[in-house]
This record gives structure tokens, C-alpha cells and sequence, in this order.
């Protein structure tokens, strides 16, 4: 009988994953409740050309400068 994954905190449900790799259903709940976590995170698109590049280079210098600085 699985676990009710709903009831479970993150890292219970972390730990049962690793103990259960092949639980693919306690697998998509545990990157669901990952990615709830991150509903803020700024998301950049794939980078496909070389202009891209420069501009995530320049995005992720910009970052790590902020960064630096707090």
C-alpha cells in the first residue's frame, strides 16, 4: 500500500523517492512540489543563437555583479 503522497512534507516525500526510485507517480509529485516552491523564479528561454548567448552571458554577469554586492 503506497503512502498518501498529499499528507506528506517535501522531505518525507523526498526520502520515500530515494528509497522508491522506481515510484514514478511519488517521482511527479515530489517535481510538482519542487516546482511550486519556485513559482517566482525568473525563467529565460533556450538559448538557440549566438545573440542569445551574449545576451544570457551578459544576464548571468548582471547576476552574479547583484549578487557579489549583497
Amino acid at each position: 500500500m503506497k503512502p498518501d503522497f498529499e499528507t506528506m512534507s517535501k522531505a518525507e516525500l523526498r526520502a520515500y523517492v530515494l528509497a522508491n526510485r522506481s515510484d514514478n507517480e511519488a517521482f511527479y509529485k515530489l517535481v510538482d512540489c519542487l516546482k511550486a516552491d519556485n513559482k517566482d523564479a525568473v525563467r529565460y528561454p533556450f538559448v538557440k543563437t549566438a545573440e542569445d548567448l551574449a545576451k544570457m552571458e551578459e544576464i548571468i554577469r548582471d547576476r552574479i555583479i547583484k549578487l557579489d554586492e549583497s
